[in-house]
């Protein structure tokens, strides 16, 4: 049983944590589900509607019953699933003008350092924005790249491992109604 101290700190917490309570917050949360479109079903595209179609007609094939057409769209919809995933994650790791947001960061606080107290041993503005201006390159870039994007792998990853595991249902029907069949 929780005791009542349990159940006041519960409240008082609850109320802290109601998410974004701004305006500008607000807007910006409601995009978070959009950012790569992966939450949204295959059927709200109809491009990607017409590629389940065809490859559950592949997957089927031409003498299918409607139950064999049916199971095969269940197996097509992950299978696109995954190839939409892989897509988002290969443009995310494949942006050629990406710069990690630590080393913007960096940059930006030694310009306001700069702004608020200028150093007269620091060097001219010319060298410093050619430092500015550097990117990571080769390996660096791809550490950088892969530290700063963490996260939304790890949620591409998600998406991934949901759409494999339904596959992996869809294709245990399809096989049990093919030998049933």
């Amino acid at each position: 049983m929780t005791s009542e101290r349990k159940i006041a700190s519960n409240r008082v917490n609850s109320r802290s944590s109601t998410g974004p309570r701004s305006a500008r917050g607000r807007s910006r949360s409601v995009k978070n589900a959009f950012r790569h479109g992966l939450s949204l079903p295959v059927d709200a595209d109809s491009v990607l509607c017409e590629e389940v179609e065809e490859l559950a007609a592949l997957i089927a094939g031409p003498d299918a019953g409607e139950q064999i057409r049916e199971l095969a769209r269940r197996v097509a919809e992950p299978r696109i699933e995954i190839y939409r995933v892989r897509e988002a994650r290969r443009q995310l790791l494949e942006n050629p003008d990406y710069e990690p947001r630590a080393d913007r960061l960096a940059k930006l606080k030694l310009i306001t350092r700069l702004a608020i107290r200028p150093d007269p041993e620091f060097p001219t503005l010319e060298v410093l924005m050619r430092v500015i201006n550097t990117r990571p390159e080769g390996i660096d870039k791809t550490v950088s790249i892969l530290m700063d994007k963490s996260v939304r792998l790890r949620a591409l990853e998600r998406y991934e491992e949901r759409a494999r595991s339904r596959l992996k249902f869809a294709i245990r029907a399809l096989d049990l109604a093919r030998i049933g069949a």
